[in-house]
């Protein structure tokens, strides 16, 4: 049943029902009707209106991205609370702007078009290596190994290296969890200290036989620009941040997506019918499930939102997931339509914080999506699919399906 307005009045991020995790949707449209600037009881706000989002963003200087005083209380002093602080999306200018700065500089579009077909070669011979299998799974198979990559191929991180990013990333970002556990805490701390005792070497072989600047994003970080540099924990941290990044988000696109074709098979047979509709196909995933289900916020000083009052260095989490399926903005707004135009989704944030990785996760995802529905138009899921139990973002952790579902 939809949530009744009792429900949304006891609504609270830190504890949530069983069935928010599989479905949220019912809960975000409740709040968007009935209260959408919740005050949560930990004094926080949560916004799921579109509008609120989107003025959020517009207004970087009165809604900070930088977390120290909120993330303190959370982490401690931890391996967690130093990544988090230093890490490009949890900063404010300068180091924001310091830190894009190099990374947008190796993602311009001749750079994005030079990764292309090697881009295409991996997703071929993922799907080689699927063809005459009984079943797979769509995410341990196939989604998670691309941007891994890609990503790894961006940072010149060895092949043979290159194991543990998954683990480790997962780790790192299931402590960002609204109210994470000791255990959750304890694993992400250990995925930071091991990822930055690996990272130590690899910068250190890196100095030693740099690469080429353009094309290598490590490189890159490493020498700076205009005689400015990043220290030691900037470097490493935000070099995860890279890694964590491009991974989890792209990973869960590609396996979004081909989730929702499995269950819309009209709509996957539009696009089997015309591959043209891939680009507004991709966003119409990015839109409706949202890889990134929340963003942070604090207030700066004193503001009024939607005739709500926020005191100064009060936190704002945004809600995407709920942004991103609000009728104000998109009509049907649960429905499925791969021809959305405009689709002028969040999913990617916005203004100054908008990602830098954008066009190279939409290129993944077009690439990966077509050359599998071309190779497996029949694909159909065989299993109940493991989502991966966490608020922040949203995808699977396990997608099991058949490739040929007419013998399904």
């Amino acid at each position: 049943m939809p949530p009744s307005l009792p429900d949304i009045r006891d609504f609270d991020l830190r504890h949530l029902p069983a069935s928010f995790y599989d479905n949220p949707y019912p809960w975000y449209r409740a709040l968007q009707t009935h209260d959408p600037v919740r005050r949560m009881p930990d004094g926080s706000v949560l916004l799921t209106r579109y509008r609120d989002v989107q003025h959020v963003y517009k207004h970087p200087a009165l809604f900070s991205s930088e977390k120290r005083a909120e993330f303190k209380p959370k982490y401690g002093d931890s391996p967690l609370f130093e990544h988090h602080t230093t890490s490009l999306v949890f900063n404010d200018p300068p180091l924001h702007t310091r830190v894009r700065s190099l990374i947008a500089g190796a993602m311009h579009p001749s750079a994005i078009a030079e990764m292309e077909p090697g881009l295409i070669d991996c997703v071929d011979d993922l799907i080689d290596a699927l063809s005459g299998r009984e079943s797979v799974d769509l995410i341990e198979d196939f989604a998670m190994h691309i941007p891994i990559e890609v990503i790894g191929n961006m940072l010149d991180v060895p092949t043979d290296e290159r194991g543990p990013l998954r683990e480790w990333s997962l780790a790192i970002l299931g402590a960002l969890e609204p109210a994470p556990s000791d255990a959750v805490q304890l694993a992400g701390n250990t995925a930071v200290s091991a990822f930055c005792d690996y990272l130590d070497d690899l910068v250190a072989r890196r100095r030693r036989q740099p690469g080429d600047p353009d094309k290598d994003v490590l490189t890159r970080l490493i020498q700076g620009q205009d005689g400015d540099s990043l220290s030691r924990t900037e470097l490493l941290h935000n070099c995860i941040f890279i890694l964590n990044a491009g991974h989890e988000t792209t990973t869960n696109l590609i396996g979004n997506g081909l989730y929702l074709l499995a269950e819309h098979p009209s709509q996957r047979e539009l696009l089997l019918a015309d591959s043209q509709h891939l680009s507004t196909a991709v966003d119409e995933f990015l839109r409706m499930e949202s890889s990134n289900q929340l963003g942070n916020r604090i207030t700066t000083q004193a503001v009024e939102l939607e005739g709500v009052e926020l005191e100064a260095h009060t936190p704002v989490t945004l809600c995407i997931g709920a942004a991103n399926r609000d009728p104000e903005r998109f009509p049907n707004p649960d429905q499925l339509d791969i021809q959305r135009s405009p689709n002028r989704h969040l999913a990617f944030g916005s203004g100054i914080h908008q990602c830098a990785g954008i066009s190279l996760a939409k290129l993944e995802g077009r690439i990966a999506i077509d050359r599998f529905l071309q190779r497996f138009p029949h694909y159909q899921l065989s299993e109940p699919p493991t989502r991966g139990g966490r608020v922040r973002f949203r995808g699977f952790l396990h997608l099991p399906c058949t490739l040929d579902g007419r013998d399904a």
